[in-house]
């Protein structure tokens, strides 16, 4: 029963996770003509990152519209797109990450490619540890501090993460220069650069599950930080649990759930709750269902 739960688990997400990437980047004449749809739909935040400069995006990347507001003239800050990120991580927290992010979806992809050797995490003494707070540096110095304090002479300031980091936007750009042969003139330093991370993102996706997730993504830091008070979380029947660990060995991101089940590096995959023996792992309506369980952070 585990296995077919498991299985069936899998599949879904993995449907929904396409099916949700195909609806956010369904501007097709984009990808034909090389240009970027400015519809009306454009002013609307998608929950998972996807770069504005997708020839084929609908909406708008949180992370990139947060920039924008931040790297005004006015520093002011939009109540639409706060509400909106703020909205998301109350709901669904880091669920956002696992099931409806197109770049989340192309670093599962790639570590499904079977290889002889799968690596879980930096083995290095307290290298996890300190790789996993990179995201909350790039969202602090990156998306918020830096395009606010360095600006032009018209009080300008820049996308830092998306000009200087973002693989996604990356990505982005190289399908908008297949249909715009145009803009390959106007190609530097810089756009190679991007692509060195780009390249080096996705060899360490075949080895590592979701490396740019785990240790890179400011839109994930933030969302991270809701998933212990989101509606959509989980619980531990402490009851039920008998610490076997199992979970913890099944999750990719090597998260202790008995113990940790909205650690921030929690995507909601679902793989602890199907590989869990006892049950012990509720999530969604369970956790309001069941008042007596306790509940940890």
């Amino acid at each position: 029963m585990a296995k077919l739960l498991g299985k069936s688990l899998s599949w879904i997400r993995l449907r929904v996770q396409i099916i949700w990437a195909l609806l956010s980047n369904a501007y097709i004449v984009g990808f034909l003509n090389g240009k970027i749809y400015q519809g009306n739909l454009k002013s609307v935040c998608v929950p998972g990152l996807n770069c504005y400069a997708c020839p084929g995006a609908l909406g708008s990347c949180p992370i990139g519209s947060l920039q924008a507001v931040f790297n005004s003239s006015s520093h002011t800050v939009s109540t639409y797109v706060a509400g909106t990120v703020i909205s998301f991580g109350a709901i669904f927290g880091r669920f956002n990450c696992g099931w409806l992010c197109p770049f989340g979806l192309l670093q599962d992809l790639l570590y499904a490619i079977p290889l002889p050797k799968k690596v879980k995490k930096i083995r290095v003494v307290s290298g996890e540890r300190i790789l996993r707070t990179l995201r909350y540096v790039i969202l602090v110095l990156l998306v918020i501090i830096l395009p606010m304090m360095i600006t032009d002479t018209f009080g300008q300031g820049s996308p830092w993460f998306c000009k200087w980091v973002c693989p996604s936007g990356t990505l982005s750009g190289l399908l908008l220069l297949l249909g715009n042969p145009t803009l390959r003139g106007a190609l530097g330093w810089l756009f190679a650069w991007k692509n060195v991370i780009l390249i080096t993102i996705v060899l360490l996706s075949l080895l590592i599950w979701r490396p740019f997730c785990r240790y890179i993504c400011p839109l994930g830091a933030i969302y991270g930080l809701f998933n212990p008070v989101a509606l959509y979380r989980f619980k531990i029947d402490t009851g039920a649990c008998t610490k076997c660990t199992i979970c913890q060995k099944t999750c990719k991101m090597d998260i202790p759930v008995y113990n940790t089940p909205n650690s921030p590096d929690c995507v909601r995959c679902g793989a602890c709750i199907q590989a869990c023996p006892h049950h012990a792992i509720l999530h969604g309506k369970e956790v309001f269902t069941n008042r007596d369980v306790v509940e940890n952070a």
